[in-house]
């Protein structure tokens, strides 16, 4: 039996010799025969794998079909929907690599250096400095929502370090340039002709760009010359698709980092970002901010839409440009928080994006300072209930009326109300001093950085807390902050504020009075009587400290008291 199956084999393995073709043996010789189980595998991998090579292939070729048979617009969303995924994975990578590349300098580099050695700030600086070239490149090369953005972080530059400050500048009035062909398709769109067709002369070459746009000078048929705010042609397609972007990036922050929760600070801003899409309603708030700051004569205002006139001046925060006109600078910062100071405590419209870039210094025809405010797409309307309370609660603080802080606090629905009293004044609040300091001390500048860092759960809530339109205001505040410092603080900032805030409340007041209470005259003597009061009331108050500093002094020179250090924590406040 043995010998019949050998020579059996040995035929078959001499037939196979002799086969041209591969040689399949029979099912009987052979030692393992497939299952049906294990043919049922073989034939769905074998059908997967068809599928793949098909939709591999044939996805890419039916996508390029579509995408050259569809029109110029159609194109255009496809291609933003594919640039969002890259905009969202340039994004992820950048923050990925902040963040690696701060943990690596604060525990490797770093790691047992003392804080306080130069060697530590050199290192720290160029680590900062690493991580604010990677946000503007990131900010620059997604654009929109994105640069905005930037351009909002530049007012923190008493919580930023200075590198931070000095390279996102850049997102102001220089961010990424379009070309000269989507100027013209943007016309041949909406105008059915080209720019330099409907103008008699046309720069293709922007004088600035900004978040959501871009200017260039031209000159119209008559001759006259203007700026033209041309809207990047793609931004209304991918505004939706920047928010969900954003918000599920703030979302995986907020994930990895509890505590730091926004992603409802965006999702309550939507719709009033979505407007300053919209040139036609930045026309028409251009129209009415010129008429509530018509009596101010310093203050320009451009009152067309898309075509606007043509305004020379430099930015507000640039100090050479501004004393080469020769401008004051005391002049010029007490204009400008004399100009926002009327819209957050009286018109209530208020210019919620007035970054440097937004707003230029010029010689005016008196020979002083003019301010050209432009850029009037993102517009906050507080109501004259919120407006009133702001007014009275600016008074306490200057004022260190603890009872009406509280009570005014309570009035825009805050309970953490000294919280919320150092939020709006962007400094520590001492109840023991009635002088507020424009530049934070450096112990100072450490408190509002512990306060952020330590207490940003608090923060939040009182966020969370206010009317919804105080969120844009807050960045009013701090912008004007932030230029005034830049200016070199010239100005009292707070007391301009707070004498602009009590005007303020007693014009409000006036106009909900009846009779002869509301007419012009009562309102404007009940004015200067609030303002007198005021300012009496804040002296009195000062003068009655210094005395009582004065007679501390005294009595210890003359040995009834003993010097301590609380004496001299008394005479420095």
């Amino acid at each position: 039996m043995e010998l019949r199956r050998t020579v059996q084999l040995c035929r078959f393995h001499s037939l196979l010799l002799q086969r041209r073709c591969p040689w399949q043996p029979p099912a009987r010789h052979c030692r393992h025969r497939a299952s049906p189980p294990m043919q049922c595998w073989d034939w769905c991998r074998g059908s997967l794998r068809k599928g793949l090579l098909v939709a591999g292939l044939g996805l890419p070729l039916a996508a390029g079909i579509y995408y050259r048979l569809a029109d110029a617009q159609e194109q255009r969303k496809m291609r933003l929907l594919v640039e969002g995924v890259w905009r969202f994975g340039r994004s992820l990578y950048l923050g990925m690599c902040i963040s690696v590349d701060y943990w690596r300098t604060a525990h490797v580099a770093l790691r047992g250096v003392d804080e306080n050695s130069p060697e530590y700030k050199k290192v720290m600086s160029a680590c900062h400095q690493r991580a604010a070239d990677r946000l503007v490149q990131g900010a620059i090369y997604n654009g929109g929502l994105y640069v905005k953005l930037g351009q909002g972080l530049c007012a923190f530059n008493h919580l930023l370090p200075p590198e931070y400050i000095s390279t996102l500048r850049v997102l102001e009035d220089q961010a990424l340039k379009r070309g000269y062909g989507e100027v013209d398709e943007l016309f041949l769109e909406d105008f059915k002709a080209t720019a330099d067709a409907l103008f008699r002369e046309f720069n293709y070459q922007p004088m600035a760009a900004a978040s959501l746009a871009q200017v260039h000078k031209a000159r119209l048929q008559d001759g006259t010359l203007v700026a033209v705010k041309v809207q990047y042609i793609d931004l209304r397609d991918r505004f939706d698709g920047d928010i969900r972007t954003l918000e599920l990036l703030l979302r995986i922050v907020e994930f990895m980092h509890p505590s730091f929760g926004f992603s409802w600070v965006l999702k309550d801003l939507k719709e009033t970002l979505a407007q300053e899409l919209d040139f036609e309603n930045e026309g028409r708030n251009a129209e009415r901010c010129a008429r509530d700051l018509h009596h101010f004569p310093y203050v320009v205002v451009p009152k067309r839409v898309l075509t606007a006139d043509y305004c020379e001046g430099c930015k507000i925060n640039n100090v050479e440009s501004i004393r080469e006109q020769g401008l004051d600078l005391k002049d010029t910062a007490d204009k400008l928080i004399q100009m926002f100071a009327e819209q957050i405590f009286y018109t209530g419209f208020i210019h919620a994006d007035p970054h440097p870039g937004n707003v230029l210094v010029r010689r005016g025809p008196d020979g002083k300072a003019q301010l050209v405010l432009l850029d009037h797409g993102l517009y906050e309307f507080l109501s004259e209930r919120d407006r009133s309370a702001l007014c009275k609660l600016w008074r306490a603080i200057i004022l260190r009326d603890d009872a009406a802080m509280r009570a005014c606090s309570a009035e825009l629905g805050v309970k953490d109300y000294f919280l919320f009293c150092e939020i709006l004044m962007q400094r520590p609040i001492h109840m023991g001093q009635l002088r507020l300091a424009n530049i934070l001390t450096w112990e100072e500048t450490l408190y509002m950085q512990a306060m952020a860092q330590h207490h940003f759960d608090r923060i939040m809530q009182v966020l969370k807390d206010l009317p919804r339109p105080m969120l844009l205001v807050f960045r009013n505040i701090n912008t004007v902050r932030s230029i005034n410092i830049a200016l070199g603080a010239p100005v009292d900032r707070y007391f301009v504020m707070g004498k602009s805030a009590v005007k303020g409340w007693s014009r409000i007041a006036g106009h909900r009075s009846s009779g002869i209470r509301s007419s012009s005259l009562f309102c404007w003597l009940r004015v200067k009587w609030e303002s007198l009061k005021f300012e009496i009331a804040l002296r009195k108050e000062m003068f009655s400290m210094r005395l009582m500093a004065s007679l501390i002094r005294f009595l210890a020179y003359v040995g009834f008291l003993s010097e301590s250090e609380q004496i001299y924590e008394y005479f420095q406040a």
